[in-house]
Parts: structure tokens; C-alpha cells; sequence
């Protein structure tokens, strides 16, 4: 599995609330100022080409609908998290995000 942009995160986790979907629902979905059709467009073009959505034709326009589901995508990226920044430990990145949490309310 490719990792994704952040943009084309972005995009995904829109398509993973709002399946299945056109790339005009998709941006109805962001907020003000919307980003232009035609780059939502391109990002879904990079979707389905890394194989994260699939898409069927309706005239001249596509319906796009998930083939990866978001917990495997979570899932599949956190593990290469914990692997490679707490030597494969979950309870090194608890601890981590916990003493992050502390330092950034006593400041």
C-alpha cells in the first residue's frame, strides 16, 4: 500500500464518510475557501491510480467508491509509526504521546 499526501488523505477520509461519491460532493465537503474542482479532480485521478478507490461511468462523469477501508489504511501506517520512531513499541509511543500531552498543558 502507497502512502498517501496529505492532500490525497484529506480527500480519502472525505470519500471514506461520503461513499460512494462524484468529485463534486467531494468538494462541497471542504470548507471555505473550497479548493478548485480541478485539483479535487487530480487527486482523485492519484486515488484511483494507487489503487485506493475504484470508479464507474455515468456519461461523462464518475461515481468513486473505496477499495482500501480506512481502518486497514490506519492500521497498515500506524504499525510503520511505531515501528520506526518506538522500535516496535506501542507502549513507547503511549508513553511519548502522554508526556507530549503533559509538557503542552503545564505550558
Amino acid at each position: 500500500m502507497e502512502k498517501l499526501t496529505i492532500q490525497e488523505e484529506e480527500v480519502m477520509i472525505i470519500i471514506w464518510k461520503i461513499t460512494p461519491c462524484f468529485v463534486k460532493d467531494i468538494v462541497a465537503c471542504f470548507p471555505e475557501p473550497c479548493p478548485p474542482y480541478t485539483t479535487v479532480a487530480s487527486i482523485v485521478k492519484n486515488l484511483e491510480r494507487k489503487k485506493y478507490i475504484s470508479s464507474k461511468c455515468y456519461g461523462n462523469t464518475y461515481e468513486y467508491k473505496p477499495i482500501i477501508k480506512e481502518e486497514e489504511y490506519k492500521r497498515t501506517f500506524m504499525s510503520g509509526i511505531v515501528k520506526n520512531y518506538f522500535k516496535n513499541s506501542y507502549k513507547q509511543m503511549v508513553t511519548f504521546l502522554l508526556k507530549s500531552r503533559r509538557y503542552r498543558l503545564k505550558n
